[in-house]
């Protein structure tokens, strides 16, 4: 029996893998213990991959919704020249801006189709292009903008003595942040880093997997990152605990942060996370006495109150802590796919008027990294006037189950004029959409490590050609949309150049085109089959010393942040469990992950469902006898906006005054389902219109205040 060696692309982790083929089908999968950064580690998505590409239910082919409302086979170029015709209407009638692109999760896990998807919307002139970026982290681009950045990267990992991490459970996740912390078989890694002396501090909620390996964890009250992070930064300006030369030489706003912060006094400090003063002083000085380290943050501070001045926070600590590197040292991982930059002991400034053009016409709000904010999507549908999205094409994402507020967001998709899906599954998305295209998945087209080359502990590279041939009339996603492109006379231009409209060009051409300023050839990387740690020939690559007289700094008080700082100083607190004086609502429901699934995705496999059907309400057992409920009883948990049910389950590691539970689950508002078989949306108890980021629109989705009880059937 053939066996190749591949990489997994259910998730970011992108897990090397040893994959048996027999008769042009995938029979097993197992981790590639010769693979540099995963060392045999794999999770059960990817040891169920054989699952997803022969599942039952997976769709093969296209289909339209015909004029009784069911969907029916259809050819794919059918297909094509229909969805041609509609969006060349939509585009002659009421401009391209009509015409939206929604990039969900699955499309990251794809070297070229991202790229692809961005210059195709931008070959019709629109700027209608949204991706899941914007649902949970676009602070993750907003704070560097509004801070500034670093020329000779971070401290690394593996070189580090103390790491905090916020809202970040990795060894479920698999999500390290960009700051360097291992998300590729990251028990094993976070244990020899333990077991070499590394302090970690997490802060969570909740006693997480994580926070079990922790030095130190800080049980926050959830949705209070900024009060902590205010209270740390405060002791260590006030202890002189931070890098003062490096302060001196490429920071400014120190004495402004430092009056800022004299408003959180201990007292409203410990009232408003909930943790002893003294806790808060340990943690922060074993973070400033390093020496080295990051802090780095994870979807449970992003999608909670205030995410941008945590971020900025977060980035403040590093910047205080003189947590980069110096002159002379080798940077751990220059890049290998990425291509070849310098690195130099400089600052880049903050980026001054970085909500760039066009803006949205919901609330006012900008772009975030080239796109519009995706929780406006569904107001931009259903605002009527000049502008008004009309057609959407979705590909490798769920609107209906991950969007914040659920209900106005299948209002919307119900909507459009034209709903195009591509997708291997019948999602609560896909069931509404007029076209469904299944396409093509990961072990049948080839790939590189492209997405993840920044992010490994060393300048690691892989590529993996197709291991089996898709199923007739299944294409790429990529080719679907070439395909439109092609009838609507557009061009798609890459970093490579412009895109073959004449010919239908391979997967290899567009990883070819991507890969242009790759440090190492492709045919080089190409020749490992485990994918290999690529050393620059030349020797280490190190920092550089940057310019003396240069202006720049990273600013560690910018006016955004001003204000949001002013304005949480200056809210009330409580003391004891409450949340907020005469607040109604006894709870907060907190974002969290399971291992077995990645948003939206993985529950289509048979072992995951014989694992877990439903997305538990976890909660501390004491809260359960308060209300009457026991372990698999239903809850009511009602929001200001909403109410769900879900699956209870006692969990010690949840506090009293906390509900943790996983979003992206069950099934449209209008045919919830039995919550037992497939969950519940907790996007169901946000409002996106009121509850809301100012810059980047994104939505409160974690930290929800609500309210529980038993759910009394009948």
């Amino acid at each position: 029996m053939p066996t190749h060696k591949s990489f997994c692309r259910y998730c970011h982790a992108m897990c090397g893998i040893t994959v048996d083929v027999e008769g042009g089908r995938v029979v097993q999968v197992r981790g590639d213990r010769e693979h540099a950064m995963t060392r045999g580690f794999t999770c059960i998505k990817g040891r169920n991959l054989p699952d997803q590409l022969a599942n039952q239910d997976r769709l093969r082919g296209a289909f339209a919704r015909g004029p009784d409302g069911t969907l029916a086979p259809i050819d794919a170029t059918v297909a094509q020249d229909e969805v041609a015709a509609v969006l060349r209407r939509c585009i002659d009638e009421h401009g391209p801006r009509s015409v939206a692109l929604y990039a969900g999760t699955a499309v990251y896990q794809s070297s070229f189709t991202l790229p692809f998807a961005r210059a195709w919307i931008a070959g019709l002139d629109s700027p209608s292009f949204y991706t899941s970026l914007t649902i949970d982290q676009p602070n993750k681009i907003i704070a560097p903008q509004l801070h500034g950045s670093f020329m000779s990267g971070f401290q690394s990992f593996d070189s580090s003595d103390v790491w905090m991490l916020f809202g970040c459970n990795t060894l479920v996740s698999m999500y390290g942040g960009t700051a360097g912390f291992p998300s590729f078989n990251p028990t094993k890694r976070l244990r020899e880093a333990v077991s070499r002396g590394l302090e970690l501090i997490v802060v969570d909620p909740r006693r997480s997997e994580t926070a079990r390996m922790a030095s130190l964890h800080l049980a926050v009250r959830p949705g209070e990152d900024s009060a902590l992070l205010a209270g740390m930064l405060r002791i260590i300006i006030e202890e002189d605990l931070y890098d003062a030369d490096f302060t001196r030489r490429f920071v400014s706003g120190l004495p402004e942060l430092r009056a800022a912060l004299s408003g959180f006094s201990r007292d409203l400090v410990e009232r408003r996370t909930g943790l002893a003063w003294a806790q808060i002083e340990q943690a922060a000085r074993l973070f400033a006495l390093g020496p080295r380290g990051m802090a780095s943050s994870g979807t449970g501070t992003s999608m909670a109150p205030r995410p941008n001045l945590s971020e900025v926070m977060i980035m403040s600590l590093n910047a205080l802590c003189g947590r980069y590197n110096r002159v002379g040292e080798a940077v751990a991982n220059p890049g290998v796919l990425t291509g070849t930059r310098d690195f130099f002991e400089h600052a880049i400034e903050p980026m001054a008027g970085f909500r760039m053009e066009p803006q949205s016409r919901i609330r006012g709000l900008g772009q975030v990294a080239g796109e519009l904010p995706t929780p406006t999507l569904a107001d931009e549908i259903l605002t009527p006037g000049e502008g008004q999205v009309r057609a959407l094409i979705v590909i490798g994402g769920n609107p209906a189950l991950s969007f914040p507020d659920q209900e106005k967001t299948e209002r919307a998709l119900s909507k459009l004029d034209l709903l195009v899906v591509v997708d291997p599954f019948l999602t609560a998305t896909a069931s509404l959409a007029d076209y469904v295209i299944g396409p093509t998945l990961c072990l049948e087209r080839p790939d590189t490590t492209l997405f993840m080359d920044t992010w490994y502990p060393q300048p690691f590279a892989m590529y993996t050609p197709a291991l089996v041939d898709p199923p007739e009339g299944v294409m790429a996603d990529w080719e679907f949309l070439w395909g439109l492109a092609r009838r609507l006379g557009t061009k798609v231009n890459l970093v490579g150049g412009p895109v073959d409209m004449d010919t239908l060009p391979s997967s290899d051409d567009l990883i070819e085109s991507i890969s242009v300023y790759s440090r190492v050839p492709l045919d080089e990387i190409k020749r490992h089959p485990s994918g290999a740690v690529f050393e620059p020939e030349s020797g280490p690559v190190r920092v550089q010393p940057g310019n003396p007289d240069s202006p720049a700094r990273l600013l560690l008080y910018p006016d955004e942040i001003a204000r949001e700082l002013g304005e949480l100083a200056s809210e009330p607190a409580v003391e004891g469990a409450g949340y907020a004086p005469g607040e109604k609502f006894t709870h907060r429901l907190i974002s969290r992950r399971l291992r077995e699934v990645f948003n939206s995705m993985g529950r289509e496999l048979p072992a995951v469902r014989a694992k877990r059907t439903t997305n538990p309400a976890f909660m501390n057992p004491y809260d359960l006898t308060a209300i009457g409920a026991s372990s698999g009883d239903l809850v009511a948990i009602t929001s200001g906006h909403g109410e769900i049910l879900g699956v209870v389950k006692a969990a010690e590691d949840v506090p009293s005054g906390v509900v943790s539970m996983a979003h992206s689950w069950g099934d449209l508002p209008s045919r919830p389902g039995d919550v037992r078989e497939i969950g519940s949306s907790t996007s169901r108890l946000v409002d996106d219109a009121s509850d809301f980021d100012p810059i980047s629109g994104m939505a409160r989705q974690s930290a929800i205040p609500v309210n529980v009880r038993l759910h009394q059937v009948g």
